[in-house]
C-alpha cells in the first residue's frame, strides 16, 4: 500500500478536529464596519490615491508615483 501523503495525512487530521470542536467560525458580511476599520480603511485609501497602475504589453502591473517629479523611489 502507497504511504499518503502530508496534505492528506493533514487533511485527515483536520477533518477529525473538526468533527469535536466543530467548523470555523465566521461573521456577518452585512454588519457595520467598526470606526477604526473605517479610519484604517481611509487611511489605505488615501494612501493609494498617490499610485497609479501601469500595464506592460505583456500585461504584468507596477505601480508608479502619480507625480512624476517624485524621485522617492528613484
Amino acid at each position: 500500500m502507497q504511504e499518503k501523503s502530508f496534505v492528506e495525512r493533514f487533511m485527515r487530521t483536520t477533518g477529525k478536529l473538526r468533527v469535536i470542536f466543530g467548523p470555523a467560525s465566521s461573521s456577518s458580511l452585512t454588519h457595520e464596519m467598526t470606526e477604526e476599520n473605517k479610519q484604517l480603511l481611509e487611511r489605505q485609501q488615501l494612501q493609494a490615491q498617490q499610485w497609479t497602475t501601469v500595464r506592460r504589453p505583456d500585461g504584468s502591473t507596477y505601480l508608479v508615483p502619480k507625480d512624476a517629479h517624485d524621485q522617492s523611489l528613484r
